[in-house]
């Protein structure tokens, strides 16, 4: 113990006294804010790097150009930012509101250019969004861009959307408007024809050593003995060749190479083009692919510790020079591993993928038995975090349930995931999606689904079912606790695009079908309640405003309620004492109720024994008297605000 703390000061006292040389404290921090960060972080940070990077003997030297690093950061950072900084830090659970709202669109599809984009933000206002993603936005080569996620340049946006200037003037403008930005951190690979990258194709020894290189296939071979294939359809196995015989790693497109995080001149470089961000006025990086981050022979290369340490180290660089901001995890791994990256002090949003399939997988069956099983075992998340819930996003839907989840309800998993793909693809006797496969793999029996909601709940053959469909989906995002997200259009019923091949460079990329331009005509009739466009978009404004004005929301505690009816989701959120109208009694709760069913359900009175008869419906307003049960119609949801009997 005593020893471990003697390595502690010296590799304390070896930090500082660098800072005091090469930052004057007058100088780089006038009000001691940095140092009194420094001191209490530092810790942490010296712990998360040695632990990754404590057989080199240089890790000490990488630690202390680090922290000189984060502290020139700190000098540049905006003094606007720095007071966000200072308001988050005394209010750091800010994101676990009621009130929280996310919409996340392609910035050309959706307004052409950034400053389309700054001038939707009176509709971004009136839809009611705090929070809104801007996908891959950065300098990435066309057609070999991988929608933005191969990218050339962290500090360039790519020219047809903007300047770097007007992306942060955007961010402050969405900050006056009470709306946070978020954008993807790709930090798993680059695009091949980013300068680490050409550099290292040209032989330059540092930038080789920035990716994952080697002379002939020995090591690759090794490696591909126990890593799966992403995307066999682009290339087999995890390397590609380079025309001068050298192989390197990419794990998901040929001309995205993998960036080699056991050089901490790599974790120093991602730090530097992190920070950077975050002094354009960033509020939320979406971490991508933070499964794949750390490479080690003889194991999958996913999900391993290190990812953990890194992405930690990643947040204590943030705690020292951009204190506000905040990671959100990308993991589309089975749930236990989703569930591993989401801590205050690794990623403190996640998506919730497993929810999300298994709305869709409900909404197919007509039984919520894995959604229920899910939510009462899976939802519940560490506190000062936030799940991040979507029905869709911009890629495609992979049935993400564990196999041993759907054993335990006697469902074959393998089985049951080809019955979802051929329902989404509409080549099952009775099915209303309007799906297209993505990444079909007949050899494993592997596919994934692209298409819009509106699509999959088939808007185009059967309008007035469908509509039901996309507001009860989007009743259990909203509702469940976290962050609801829209994939804007999907508000007025954005069907997909079946035309996406003529571009170029999509055809061989199924999700374009469900990422279309902009569609104005829908968004013209989003007032009229005679149009599906209205109706769906009043549907969610009323989820909106609900939600904001029910304290029982907040949060992301969840508790499970049977119905005992197969097709309909029951589950409860606890209010603190006092959360109902008027008094301070007893807590109040919102029982949540989703008929996924075709047919009308009653449900009889005894379930709801643990109630008092009186309840309100929050979205309706009406007084509702569980003596007699509840009677729910077909794609029927309500919001109960129940008291204890």
């Amino acid at each position: 113990m005593q020893g471990q703390v003697n390595v502690d000061e010296s590799a304390y006292q070896h930090v500082l006294d660098a800072l005091n040389r090469d930052l004057p404290r007058a100088e780089a921090d006038p009000d001691g804010a940095f140092r009194q960060r420094f001191d209490r972080h530092f810790p942490e940070l010296r712990k998360l790097f040695h632990g990754l990077y404590r057989t080199r003997e240089d890790w000490l030297d990488q630690l202390t150009a680090l922290v000189v690093q984060c502290a020139r950061s700190w000098q540049e950072r905006p003094a606007g930012l720095k007071a966000v900084d200072a308001e988050r830090e005394g209010n750091s659970s800010w994101f676990l509101s009621n009130s929280m709202l996310g919409g996340v669109c392609y910035v050309d599809r959706y307004a052409e250019s950034l400053d389309g984009v700054r001038a939707r933000i009176p509709y971004f206002k009136e839809l009611g969004l705090t929070y809104l993603h801007l996908m891959p936005l950065f300098l990435a080569p066309e057609p070999h861009s991988d929608g933005g996620y191969a990218v050339s340049s962290y500090r360039q946006v790519n020219p047809k959307l903007g300047t770097m200037e007007q992306l942060r003037e955007l961010a402050g403008e969405l900050r006056n408007n009470g709306i946070n930005l978020v954008v993807d951190f790709i930090f798993n690979h680059t695009s091949n024809e980013h300068e680490w990258a050409r550099r290292a194709a040209a032989g330059d020894p540092e930038c080789s050593d920035y990716f994952w290189i080697y002379p002939d296939r020995t090591m690759p071979d090794a490696f591909e003995r126990t890593v799966r294939e992403i995307f066999p359809d682009d290339h087999p196995g995890s390397f590609v060749p380079l025309p001068d015989g050298r192989w390197v790693w990419a794990t998901f497109h040929t001309y995205q190479w993998d960036l080699n995080y056991a050089n901490p001149a790599v974790f120093r470089a991602m730090a530097g083009e992190m920070l950077f961000l975050a002094n354009q006025g960033v509020d939320i990086l979406r971490m991508d692919a933070v499964a794949f981050i750390w490479k080690q022979l003889g194991t999958p290369c996913e999900n391993l510790p290190e990812a953990h340490l890194l992405l930690r180290a990643f947040n204590a660089v943030c705690r020292l020079a951009a204190p506000s901001l905040l990671f959100k995890s990308e993991a589309i791994v089975h749930p236990d591993e989703v569930a591993l990256y989401i801590d205050p002090a690794e990623c403190q949003l996640s998506y919730n993928p497993l929810q999300m399939a298994l709305i869709w997988e409900s909404l197919a069956t007509r039984d919520v038995a894995l959604l229920s099983h899910a939510l009462e075992r899976r939802h519940n998340i560490p506190a000062g975090t936030s799940w991040v819930n979507y029905v869709r996003s911009h890629d495609d839907i992979g049935w993400t349930f564990a196999d041993e989840d759907a054993a335990e309800l006697g469902i074959n998993g393998f089985d049951h995931r080809r019955f979802l793909n051929a329902f989404y693809v509409n080549r099952f006797p009775g099915s209303f999606a309007r799906g297209v496969p993505f990444q079909d793999n007949p050899r494993t029996g592997d596919c994934r689904i692209s298409g819009t909601t509106a699509s999959l709940c088939g808007l185009e053959d059967d309008p007035e079912h469908a509509i039901g469909r996309i507001l009860l989906a989007h009743s259990v995002a909203f509702s469940t606790g976290g962050i609801p997200l829209l994939y804007l259009g999907d508000e007025v019923g954005q069907l997909n695009d079946y035309h996406y091949a003529l571009e170029e460079g999509h055809d061989a990329d199924s999700r374009w079908v469900h990422r279309p331009h902009y569609p104005a005509e829908q968004y013209a009739r989003r007032h009229d309640p005679a149009t599906p466009e209205g109706r769906i978009f009043s549907g969610l404004r009323r989820m909106t405003e609900v939600r904001a004005s029910t304290p029982e929301l907040a949060g992301t505690r969840l508790i499970g309620f049977r119905t005992n009816s197969p097709g309909v989701l029951g589950f409860q959120r606890p209010g603190e004492a006092g959360t109902g109208p008027g008094s301070a009694g007893p807590a109040s709760t919102v029982l949540v109720l989703a008929n996924f069913s075709d047919g009308v359900r009653q449900l009889p009175a005894v379930t709801f024994s643990g109630f008092g008869a009186a309840a309100v419906e929050l979205l309706t307003g009406a007084t509702v008297s569980l003596a007699g049960g509840i009677v729910l119609a077909p794609y029927q949801y309500v919001w109960l605000r129940v008291m204890p009997s």
